[in-house]
């Protein structure tokens, strides 16, 4: 476009609400096979449909143009000049536009007027197309694990949706509303975002000493499930890690199994899509109870769940012992070795899922 002019007007006069600065929008048509730089055309590392609302004040009609920048040291191109719509009134807009996957990127818009002059402009920045994962579960997926780990990027790729707050911040230790203490998924994004290269999102649902049965359909938890799926919007997987208080409550096989389908389908319904649940075996706290033959129920359960439609193979990480473990005198779960091989084991997961995985 060739809008140079400006004519008199305020930054106020526009403004954008969607997207929020450090959002990542879940990408679409990843191809992981053909993801390598030297594919012929370029990297298949897919796009996605980002919605643009905001709100116009101004007197007169007005095209809106948009353009991305892309941050130095970040994969990803630049769109120029783009026009995404018409405003006729003052008032709010919601348009669309397809962005390449990557970022960080500066998503600029400017109202123009029919004599080329720019009337307003605005800015979010930054935000990125990239791969979004809802968690949930109990507390080994929360906070109560010994060490606040950070995020190692130094572009600080890795974001997470305070859904309370409605913002997205580096998800460095502690996670919002999931207790106080440490959890594995910095360590896992540390490991999956250099090999993904773009932005990684992560929402965190998961509430510490919580059973299946307080997941499901009309209790309050499964709201909070809902609410946080539908903040994060599209989705590559739910991570779900839980089943220590299912052991303590004696749970058996068929009856873990049958509260997980239905939490999943209740909630597809209303997401309106249909994220694959990748389930973790976590059914040991050895600073709490020794329990083999409960503990084998609810094992046997997420296994049986791996070969079903709409769930996959998370981590087995039941596996880590020893010094993995924290002691009395901690808070009880993983160690700091163990949140980082936790977090290794959930990496391993979700890549060998994605490649796998029909990512149209």
């Amino acid at each position: 476009m060739g809008s140079t002019a400006r004519a008199d007007a305020t930054h106020d006069d526009l403004k954008i609400s969607t997207p929020l600065p450090r959002q990542v929008i879940q990408r679409e048509n990843y191809q992981p096979a053909n993801a390598h730089d030297h594919e012929p055309g370029g990297p298949k590392l897919g796009e996605a449909k980002v919605f643009v609302q905001g709100s116009w004040n101004g007197k007169t009609p007005v095209r809106l143009e948009v353009r991305t920048i892309l941050q130095e040291g970040c994969i990803g191109r630049n769109v120029d000049w783009t026009v995404l719509g018409e405003v006729k009134t003052a008032g709010e807009f919601q348009h669309s536009l397809t962005l390449p996957a990557g970022g960080w990127y500066r998503l600029e818009i400017r109202t123009v007027n029919a004599a080329d002059e720019i009337l307003g402009t605005a800015a979010v920045n930054p935000i990125g197309i990239g791969e979004v994962f809802l968690i949930s579960g109990q507390s080994y997926a929360a906070g109560a694990n010994d060490e606040l780990q950070r995020i190692d990027d130094p572009l600080e790729r890795t974001v997470l949706l305070d859904v309370a707050a409605k913002t997205w911040r580096t998800a460095h230790d502690p996670f919002p509303a999931v207790d106080n203490g440490g959890t594995i998924w910095p360590a896992f994004a540390n490991a999956i975002q250099p090999l993904l290269r773009v932005p990684v999102g992560l929402v965190n649902v998961a509430v510490g000493g919580t059973a299946s049965r307080q997941w499901l359909p009309g209790e309050a938890l499964y709201q909070r499930f809902l609410d946080g799926g539908r903040a994060a919007g599209r989705f590559r997987f739910v991570l779900w890690q839980q089943g220590e208080s299912d052991v303590i409550e004696n749970i058996p096989t068929a009856t873990y199994v049958e509260r997980l389908e239905s939490i999943r389908a209740g909630l597809v319904k209303v997401w309106g899509f249909s994220p694959k649940w990748l389930l973790a075996k976590s059914t040991l706290h050895p600073t709490v109870y020794n329990r083999p033959v409960e503990e084998g129920r609810i094992r046997d359960a997420i296994h049986q769940l791996w070969q079903r439609p709409g769930f996959g193979a998370g981590p087995d990480t039941d596996i880590l012992a020893g010094e993995n473990r924290g002691g009395m005198q901690s808070r009880r779960h993983f160690s700091a070795v163990g949140q980082r091989r936790a977090g290794l084991m959930w990496f391993a997961s979700v890549w060998a899922a994605l490649q796998g995985e029909n990512t149209r």
